[in-house]
């Protein structure tokens, strides 16, 4: 690059939780299936992500979505997702914030929509009151009751679950799920995923909370510690899903009925499941959620800046 470069973006959040996503002036990752992108993102174009995402110019709460071509020909766009880390699999909110941003940019109308991304076709559907459906991968619990050990507390068990992400799901922490414990909540969360990794579990990179909800109509209220260390200001979408294919092996919500998660700010998500195969416990979450478009503009990327790429 040898001169100053332009990135459109536009600027949403889901309940809470930031979603910029690119529309113009990313970098160029070639045909393929999205699989075969995200890996050359991964590997020749990372410092795009940092620049995008990153401080100066972002934070470590921002999840970053490249809109690129779709290769499935059933998908009408396609994305991939990435945060101050690396890139995701999947996001929820991302995707809520995704549709929610070609309809501010008048490129969707209310209705049905296929987006293509690193881990499956994913369907969402605008509502017209501006609420966005996402029906996610398949999801399914991989392990249940797993023991790892911290040093200094004992046993944590949990169950690993596929949710588009790899998660680690424990609701008997005895900590209280609340924004003035931040500090211990991260802590134990961090301490916990490097706990799973050590034990068996190297593909987990979020960590989360349940526990009950002060609020009238939500089912439990949960902590989300993202891959970057940072946690998840809405109920995340992912980590939704893999809550309702733990919650549908252990029979206890029936196919189609609703589950309210609450983030640990208050926001909510709503979600459902179909049964896709109950042999291998395999469900079809749907997520419902709102976005809400934040500013959208232009980053300037200028090779004379000793920053330009992003702190890393």
């Amino acid at each position: 690059m040898s001169g100053l470069h332009r990135i459109r973006f536009i600027d949403s959040h889901t309940g809470g939780e930031p979603t910029r996503l690119v529309v113009e002036g990313g970098p160029d990752l070639g045909p393929g299936p999205l699989g075969e992108r995200v890996a050359r993102f991964r590997e020749k174009f990372d410092s795009w992500r940092t620049a995008i995402v990153n401080e100066p110019r972002g934070s470590d709460t921002v999840v970053g979505a490249l809109l690129v071509a779709p290769h499935r020909l059933d998908c009408q766009w396609g994305v991939i997702f990435f945060n101050n880390v690396g890139p995701l699999g999947m996001c929820g909110h991302g995707t809520i914030g995704l549709v929610a941003s070609l309809a501010h940019l008048g490129r969707i109308s209310p209705g049905r929509v296929n987006i293509d991304t690193p881990v499956g076709a994913v369907g969402a559907e605008l509502h017209p009151d501006g609420q966005v459906s996402v029906d996610n991968v398949a999801s399914y619990r991989r392990a249940r009751g797993v023991a790892v050990t911290l040093p200094g507390l004992g046993a944590v068990r949990g169950d690993v679950a596929w949710g588009g992400n790899w998660f680690f799901l424990v609701e008997e922490h005895g900590l209280t799920l609340d924004l003035a414990n931040l500090e211990r909540l991260t802590e134990y969360t961090w301490r916990v995923r490097q706990a799973v990794n050590a034990q068996g579990f190297p593909e987990v990179d979020h960590v989360e909370l349940f526990g009950s909800s002060p609020r009238t109509g939500a089912h439990s209220r949960n902590f989300v510690l993202c891959p970057g260390k940072a946690y998840d200001r809405s109920p995340c979408g992912t980590g939704t899903s893999a809550k309702l294919a733990c919650l549908a092996a252990d029979g206890k919500l029936a196919e189609g009925a609703a589950w309210v998660q609450e983030s640990v700010i208050g926001s909510t998500f709503t979600g459902r499941y179909r049964w896709l195969d109950r042999a291998k416990g395999e469900v079809a979450p749907v997520i419902t959620g709102t976005a809400f478009i934040m500013a959208e503009g232009e980053q300037l990327l200028d090779p004379r800046d000793p920053f330009c790429w992003g702190i890393r």
